[in-house]
C-alpha cells in the first residue's frame, strides 16, 4: 500500500508514533510542541502519511511540511524530526470528551484498527494527560 495523506498532527515518543486529530484550534500543534519539549519528536503537523507496513500502520512527515510545526504567534518553526514510527494511539482534542473511560474506543485509519481515546483541549496539563494515555492505552 503506497502512503496516504491524513489531517493530523503527530509525535512520536520512545519509538511509537501519537496521532493527534481535532478540529482546527482545539492546539493540535500545541500539544505536539509541549510533547517536543518533553522528548517527543516531530512526526508531522497538520500532515502526515499513514502506511501499513507489515500489519501495523506507520505514521511518516509529509514532505511539503517535513520538520515544520507551526506555533501560534511565532509563525513556522523547524523541529527534529522522526522519519516513521508505528501508529499506538490516536488522540482526539474534543471539548464534550467523557470525564472517564474503562477503555479506549476503537477506530480504523487505513484500514487497521487502532486505540483512540477523545481527550478535553482545555487545562493545563494536557500534555501529560497524552503521555499517560499512550502507556495506558496505546499498542506496545
Amino acid at each position: 500500500m503506497s502512503a496516504l495523506p491524513h489531517q493530523a498532527t503527530c509525535v512520536a515518543i520512545d519509538g511509537r508514533a501519537l496521532l493527534i486529530e481535532g478540529a482546527p484550534g482545539t492546539g493540535k500543534s500545541s500539544l505536539a510542541l509541549a510533547l517536543i519539549d518533553r522528548g517527543a519528536l516531530l512526526i508531522g503537523d497538520d500532515g502526515v502519511l499513514l502506511e501499513t507496513r507489515q500489519g501495523r500502520l506507520h505514521a511518516m512527515p509529509h514532505p511539503n511540511t517535513r520538520g515544520l510545526i507551526e506555533v501560534r504567534n511565532l509563525g513556522l518553526l523547524r523541529e527534529a524530526v522522526c522519519d516513521a514510527a508505528p501508529v499506538a494511539l490516536v488522540l482526539v482534542l474534543d471539548p464534550g470528551a467523557p470525564r472517564f473511560v474503562e477503555t479506549a474506543e476503537t477506530v480504523t485509519r487505513a484500514d487497521i484498527a487502532l486505540p483512540m481515546l477523545r481527550l478535553s483541549p482545555e487545562g493545563p496539563v494536557l500534555h501529560l494527560k497524552a503521555e499517560r494515555a499512550l502507556t495506558y492505552y496505546g499498542l506496545s
